[in-house]
Order: structure tokens, then sequence, then C-alpha cells
């Protein structure tokens, strides 16, 4: 029982803030976001409408996620999380989807991603372990990139997906740096919560098993490794399955519509929606853009979409952290714990940017990876540490790049008000 109550704790602290400064920062960007995710739950209708599924802004589909969890081929457990996401409110709002049901949906966004936060702090304290200065500037940066206002109120599977990952990142970060292995019991439970949410996500819960000491080279280790990845992908194939009624046949057919339907968009360069929204609209909000939109059953409402960037600024903006983010990688390419973020987002740029699946909207898909840029520029400050004009130069770039970053999500979260108080008041 001891032992079960010490890992209990173990976890309540890995999840939620465990010191003071932790504490402070929780609290820092819980009433940032939480006055931002209040103000629009209380005024706007724009987070939840039952006229609206889907594409109100940014593509995300909170009505259609939140009483269905979304469509099963690409969200396959997420019907019963968000099952539950919305029973709570409607228990909090007294069973009306009004205001105080909306208020609920953004709270609990707000503190999903305000957890998320955590984490990464977490990390680049725990495990890069740079100077608390340092920590905090990164943080701050981070804690302005576009995926992270916007999910902030927004009830979608990125949301929680985000937190899952990065949590799951800082506790396989911790596994490595301690030579232990990840049990299959954690392995089971992160593949089933991570891939239930997003299945493409799924494949890396096992990313941080190819870094473990001595895997290689010891025929028990990899054999033991084989059997913990068996055990989680058993758990969850049974769920998957269990959840379609057994009907696998359904999942390639629903696969190949939706690769079909979200692949083939030519309107715009690829290398501009690469730029514009894969590596950019994530982080930098570009221009936004109107589309009238109807859900099919006789209501007609407006729709926001980001734009490509329209200025030199932004791409060199964009240009810059990229260049950034690849010197991290090259600098620390021996270093087990980059490789494992690395892997884990050239799988989504395999995914968006290779094969275009949903290129065109790559943006609301930054959940899945926007934590890979603050730990990589942290492990670019790591590798420089003993270098003082390097980690000046660094210094300097990203309190440029925060300032610009801090102001332009300002300005085009002032557009967003305009859009919600003309259309969705």
């Amino acid at each position: 029982m001891s032992s079960i109550k010490t890992k209990f704790i173990h976890f309540l602290k890995l999840v939620f803030p465990s010191t003071y400064t932790e504490l402070a920062i929780f609290l820092f960007f819980m009433i940032c976001y939480g006055i931002l995710g209040s103000y629009i739950a209380l005024h706007y209708r724009i987070i939840f409408d039952n006229r609206i599924p889907w594409d109100a802004y940014f593509s995300f589909d909170n009505k259609s996620i939140l009483m269905t969890g979304g469509s099963f081929e690409r969200h396959p457990l997420s019907y019963y999380f968000f099952n539950w996401v919305r029973e709570f409110s409607l228990f909090i709002s007294g069973g009306k989807m009004d205001a105080s049901f909306r208020l609920t949906l953004a709270w609990l966004s707000n503190i999903i991603i305000t957890l998320n936060i955590v984490q990464v702090f977490k990390y680049v304290k725990n495990i890069i372990c740079l100077p608390l200065w340092l920590n905090l500037l990164i943080i701050l940066f981070f804690g302005a990139f576009s995926t992270n206002i916007i999910l902030s109120f927004t009830p979608e599977n990125f949301t929680y997906t985000l937190f899952l990952l990065s949590l799951y990142n800082h506790y396989a970060a911790i596994k490595l740096k301690k030579e232990e292995k990840i049990p299959a019991t954690a392995l089971s439970l992160a593949g089933t919560a991570i891939g239930g949410l997003t299945i493409t996500n799924f494949v890396k819960v096992f990313i941080p098993l190819l870094f473990e000491k001595g895997l290689f080279r010891n025929w028990k280790k990899f054999g033991n490794a084989v059997l913990r990845v068996t055990v989680s992908m058993i758990c969850f194939v049974l769920l998957y399955l269990n959840r379609i009624d057994f009907k696998y046949q359904t999942i390639f057919s629903k696969t190949n519509q939706q690769y079909e339907k979200f692949s083939n968009v030519k309107s715009m360069p690829t290398w501009d929606m690469i730029l514009s929204f894969f590596f950019g609209g994530n982080i930098l909000f570009p221009g936004f853009i109107m589309s009238d939109k109807h859900n099919m059953k006789g209501f007609n409402f407006k729709g926001l979409y980001m734009d490509l960037y329209s200025s030199v600024f932004p791409y060199f903006f964009v240009i810059l952290l990229l260049i950034l983010i690849i010197w991290s990688y090259c600098k620390n390419f021996k270093n087990k714990w980059v490789q494992v973020i690395a892997i884990s987002f050239f799988i989504d740029i395999a995914i968006h940017c290779v094969m275009r699946f949903g290129l065109h909207t790559s943006y609301i898909y930054g959940g899945h990876f926007v934590f890979v840029y603050p730990l990589l520029l942290g492990w670019l400050f790591f590798a420089y540490r003993s270098s003082p004009k390097i980690m000046s130069l660094l210094t300097l770039t990203v309190v440029v790049l925060f300032t610009y970053l801090l102001a332009t999500n300002i300005f085009r979260m002032t557009e967003f008000f305009w859009f919600m108080e003309h259309y969705y008041k």
C-alpha cells in the first residue's frame, strides 16, 4: 500500500506544480489565459453553439468534438473522454448549454494548457537544467504561441493532446535520465490516452524506448521492450475495435476518405503553406480571412481561417526560429533526449508536409508538436552554456523574437475579437 501511495504522490508532483516557482508560473498563465477565456465565454457564443458543428474559427470542431468525440478513424477513443467533459460541464451549468457551460469548457481548457506550460518548464528545469532566468524567458516565449492562446479556451482534442504529449515527454526524459525503463503499464496508459485522442500520435509513445540503455546490445532488454510495446498495442487495439463494434473494415474506408478530403488542396503554393501554416501559424498568427459556412441544416454562419503571411517580417521570424531549431538539433545530434523530441517532430513533418494531410489547415495541428520548439531552444542554450558570447547572442535573438511574437499575436487577437463582436455576439 505504501508503494502505491508513493507512486501516486510522485505522479501528482509530476503533473502539477511542485515548487513555488512552478506554482507562480501556473497562477500567472491561469490568470492570463483565464481572463481571455472567461471574457470570450461570457460575452460570445463562439466556444460552443448548438447550431455550429465545425469551422467557426480556424477549423476547430468544438461542438462536434464535444458531442461525439470526433471521427473514430482519427480520434478512436476521444468519444469516451469528451462524454466526461460534456457531462461535467452540464453538471456545472445545471444542464444548460449556456454561458456557464461555455465558461466551464473554457476553464477546463485553460487549466490543461497551463499545465502544459508547467510541463515544459519542468522539462527545461529538471532535464536540461538551465538557469531560472533562462527557463522563464523560454516559458514566456512558449506561452505566447498562437496554439497555446487559442487552445486555452478551445474544447478540442488538440488541447488535451498537447498536454499529454508534453507530460509524456517529460516523464520519458526522467526515465532516460535515471536509466530506467518505461513500465508496460505507463506505456499502455500513454498509448491509450495519446493515441486515443489522435491516432497518429500513438507511435510517438514508443520513441523513448529506442534510447533505453543497452537496448540493442542485450537481447533480454530488447525482448522486454518488444513485450511492453506488444502489451500496449494489444490494449489500444482492443479498445479501438470495441469502440467500433469490431467492424475493422470501416477504419480503412474512412481513413482513405479523410486522406483524400484533407490532402488535395491546390489553391496555395505548397512551400507557402508549409512556412505559413505548419511552421508558422501555430506560433505566429498570420492574417485572417472569413468564409461563408453552413451546417447543412439551413443555418448559415461565418467561419474564420488563417491566411498566408503577407509581409516579409513573419517569414523572417519563422525562418530565424527554424534556423535556431535546426542548429540545436545538429549541435545536440548525439543527445538522446534531443533525438526523442526530433523524431516525434519528424513524424508530424512527414504526415503534414510530405504526405500533405491537412497542410492547408496545418496550423490547427500545432497541439501535436509546438512543445518541441521551447525544448529544442533549451537544448541549444545548454550546448553553449560555457560560451558567454554565443549565450548572449542567443538570448538577444529570443528576446527579439518574443517581443515581435507577443506584439503580433496581441494585434491579431484584436482582429479575432472584432470577428466575434460582429458575428458571435
